[in-house]
């Protein structure tokens, strides 16, 4: 038989057959003497070894047509980072790093600002024309309200998409809206610190219909950037691609300190948000001062 890895906890893959059961399977040894660990959102091939009790075995991991690092995932198409438009007040900082992360592992990403039932001061326009002008596709919901679920179902259709975000934006109710029968626990907001309680502690792929399979992760509260060179940092930045011909130094202007500069320009005719090209200069000198380190390090 064949299904798909939705759950692994402590050595144990579940596995739904695409149809209604799910089965807990061991893998074999032979994955592990080969170095290779199934994951969360794999196709398998596997073997039913007690029908009655829902228990299988793992025989084959089919081909893979991306793997992830983080969250550990397989065959992802897509993702979607929730972020609430209030309580809590949007973090831009680690939503521009988790669309950094998710363009170096070359899965599109589309954004969704949660509770705009809550938004008494209009900001879901602004943060929404922020994101469409950096080139993302941007959804508006509230899950206490049912707005925007309709569209939100349209873009799942088909596909096995990361639902991501910190935690208390309402991914787990988002999940329970378009799966009842995931039953997430859901956590409420500590009013203290503004901040959600984790409530899904595991990567899991839930069935929504047919094809349709949506992975809630871990709710993040910091994000490290790893593996990108400083000066490679704005090829993930979308919006500043087109301006780099404005730029006297072009292919070497990194848009910080150089003079002539068409983001910098750009940023003063209102055509690139502040708070982007903020988040941007941060990270460049976070990335930059990692590497002196690094490189002092090695001395």
């Amino acid at each position: 038989m064949t299904g798909k890895i939705i759950k692994g906890i402590a050595g144990f893959y579940y596995v739904h057959d695409r149809q209604s059961r799910v089965y807990a399977c061991k893998a074999k040894g032979i994955f592990r003497n080969r170095g290779i660990k199934p994951v969360v959102g794999d196709d398998v091939e596997f073997t039913v070894l007690d029908e009655e009790n829902g228990e299988g075995s793992i025989e084959g991991i089919l081909p893979r047509k991306n793997v992830l690092i983080r969250p550990a995932s397989a065959n992802v198409d897509q993702a979607l980072v929730v972020f609430a438009v209030t309580q809590p007040e949007p973090n831009f900082n680690l939503l521009d790093r988790f669309l950094i992360m998710m363009e170096a592992q070359e899965i599109p990403v589309t954004i969704c600002f949660n509770k705009i039932d809550l938004d008494e001061d209009g900001k879901q326009e602004e943060f929404r024309r922020i994101y469409e002008r950096a080139g993302y596709q941007v959804l508006l919901a509230s899950t206490c309200s049912q707005t925007g679920m309709d569209e939100i179902r349209r873009f799942l259709q088909g596909k096995t998409t990361i639902l991501a975000g910190p935690s208390g934006v309402g991914k787990s109710s988002l999940t329970n809206l378009l799966q009842p029968e995931a039953a997430m626990e859901t956590g409420s907001i500590s009013q203290k610190i503004q901040r959600g309680k984790h409530t899904t502690r595991h990567a899991e792929l839930f069935c929504v219909e047919g094809d349709t399979y949506l992975m809630d992760t871990p709710g993040f509260s910091s994000m490290y950037l790893e593996e990108i060179e400083p000066e490679k940092l704005k090829y993930y930045f979308p919006e500043f691609e087109a301006l780099e011909p404005e730029c006297r130094f072009q292919a070497d202007c990194v848009h910080v300190g150089e003079p002539v500069c068409g983001v910098k320009a750009a940023l003063e005719r209102g055509e690139i948000a502040r708070s982007r090209y903020d988040n941007y200069v941060l990270l460049y000198q976070e990335l930059k001062n990692r590497k002196k380190y690094e490189k002092h390090k090695k001395e």
